[in-house]
């Protein structure tokens, strides 16, 4: 049962990539327009607690890349590798003006983190969700208010590395892995065995 929708591809070309192409820098213009459209997500009784701090320019890239780790499954490796960082990151932060339950909004961040990321296959641009990082190291290197406490980092770029979904059968290991030629494989249940 293979349905290639339009839908799905921007689905499936939307992977957590770890390599991207340095050269291709992303504009503020850019990043507001995934704000822009992240910001008619869905919203838990519509509180819309978030607010987004863009980093695209040298001196904010530098604060945030140090500040992240990367792909926890692969702990031997150094990702992303030298000259393969992205050029953007999205910073979501949540108000606590507007409303101080950290825990409450938890769906709402993925919300428009995922938002974000397919609105960014339409640029020709990808990226992947980074929530191993410190916010209170985060919030002093970026110097925040008190009351904007960081919630998760998108980092964005053009991917420059290959990554191929694998299907698997129940049982098997869902860990993801790089082979000699760096390529990251990711496994994906059957359809067959997580629809109840």
């Amino acid at each position: 049962m293979e349905n290639n929708s339009k839908f799905k591809e921007t689905v499936k070309k939307n992977r957590s990539y770890r390599g991207y192409d340095e050269s291709r820098k992303i504009t503020r213009e850019e990043l507001l327009e995934l704000v822009d459209c992240a910001r008619f997500a869905p919203s838990s009784v519509n509180r819309q607690p978030f607010k987004y701090l863009l980093a695209n320019t040298p001196e904010d890239l530098d604060k945030i890349q140090p500040l992240t780790g990367w792909a926890r499954a692969l702990p031997h490796m150094k990702l992303p590798h030298p000259g393969k960082c992205p050029t953007a990151f999205i910073v979501i932060c949540q108000d606590t003006k507007w409303d101080a339950d950290l825990n409450r909004y938890i769906r709402d961040v993925g919300i428009v983190a995922q938002t974000m990321l397919l609105a960014s296959v339409e640029q020709g641009l990808g990226g992947i969700m980074i929530g191993n990082f410190s916010p209170e190291r985060l919030s002093k290197a970026l110097e925040l208010p008190e009351n904007i406490v960081p919630m998760l980092i998108v980092a964005l770029g053009k991917p420059d590395e290959q990554i191929v979904l694998t299907e698997i059968d129940d049982g098997e290991s869902i860990q993801y892995y790089r082979d000699e030629q760096d390529i990251h494989y990711v496994p994906k249940r059957k359809l067959e065995d997580i629809v109840l």
